[in-house]
């Protein structure tokens, strides 16, 4: 008898998972170093050479209680990046801790740093962003807020007419896709970037760097963090999943997908790269988006992955009574706590 469509697909995943399962242990020297690799090379072939940041100002405000510069840098092969940095009046230290703050879906960068789309105060509600990059500014960190490509002001034109939460995903990802390249190794390479130059940027601690995103921006902050050493620690809000449960199971952006990853690991191994560096988690009970289900079974690989790579206490998860939007009251005690305070660090749920 043959297979109906759901069986079929079902079969695919299953045949991955045994593949993937097949080689060396989840968690140990050799599977991390090997899966590093392959992930690196999934998300898409990229050039290596740095160009210079050539970092532009282009306007600087004065806000209550910190300073909010736009600024655009130099990424690769020739795009350039804006990006909203925020300073604080009173830094937590001297030198400060830097946050790179990533948005979801929705208008861009200003979304998450107090502004309307056409770039004035924000007057109504913040949305599921909250404005959490200028959370970030007041607890004293140096917070850069890049414009992630397909969103704002970095869409194709033909989007840019239909409003501002339009975004140019699809065709940005199918032409990447096309030739061979992903959406999400083109905003992970660009986001390396914001660390270059929050690294040279002068006040700034080049050794205390965390990352924070929440949905797509979760996903960029996640698995940044896993690729790049140089993120001291992590928080992802609305994303970690699985990617049988979540990116499969409904019709998602197309900037999620990269071709073979299901060869190689579920989603909670790829986080697991992370380790021992810190990573905390945000899962709203109600998010439709990236149930709760599945992301309890994420965060429990992840104790596991973290257990492997001796730092159990390294990993939280927050749980909250919401839906698919930022929390971040938990994450923000635990980031203060991973920045100024890491002898402190403790895991299990917040």
């Amino acid at each position: 008898m043959p297979m109906n469509v759901e069986r079929y697909l079902s079969s695919l995943t299953e045949q991955a998972a045994r593949k993937r399962t097949a080689g060396a242990v989840p968690g140990s020297a050799e599977r991390r170093a090997r899966l590093g690799a392959a992930f690196s090379r999934l998300l898409g072939e990229f050039p290596d050479e740095k160009e210079e940041l050539q970092p532009r100002l282009l306007e600087r405000r004065e806000c209550d209680g910190y300073m909010r510069e736009h600024i655009e840098i130099a990424t690769l092969e020739g795009l350039r990046m804006k990006m909203y940095v925020l300073v604080p009046d009173r830094p937590a230290t001297d030198p400060a801790p830097a946050v790179i703050a990533l948005h979801g879906h929705g208008y861009g960068c200003r979304e998450i740093v107090g502004l309307e789309p056409d770039g004035t105060e924000r007057a109504g509600n913040p949305g599921l962003h909250k404005d959490f990059a200028v959370s970030l500014v007041r607890e004293g960190y140096v917070v850069a807020a890049p414009e992630l490509m397909g969103f704002g002001e970095r869409r194709l034109a033909e989007d840019k007419e239909e409003g501002p939460g339009k975004n140019s995903c699809f065709r940005l990802a199918a032409s990447l896709l096309l030739t061979g390249r992903t959406l999400a190794g083109l905003r992970i390479r660009e986001t390396a970037r914001a660390i270059d130059y929050l690294q040279g940027r002068s006040g700034v601690d080049p050794n205390r760097i965390a990352i924070m995103g929440i949905s797509g921006g979760g996903l960029v902050a996640g698995f940044t963090a896993a690729l790049d050493p140089r993120i001291r620690c992590a928080v992802v809000s609305g994303y970690a999943s699985l990617f049988e449960e979540s990116i499969l199971a409904r019709n998602h952006c197309l900037d999620n997908y990269i071709p073979g990853i299901l060869l190689e690991a579920e989603m909670p191994e790829l986080l697991g790269l992370i380790a021992p560096r810190g990573l905390f988690l945000e899962s709203g009970d109600t998010d439709r988006v990236f149930p709760r289900g599945p992301a309890e079974k994420a965060y429990g690989e992840l104790l596991s992955l973290y257990a492997a790579a001796g730092a159990p206490d390294a990993v939280l998860c927050d749980f909250f009574l919401g839906g698919h939007e930022m929390n971040g009251g938990p994450a923000l005690a635990w980031l203060r706590r991973q920045l100024t305070e890491p002898a402190d660090i403790k895991g299990g749920e917040a």
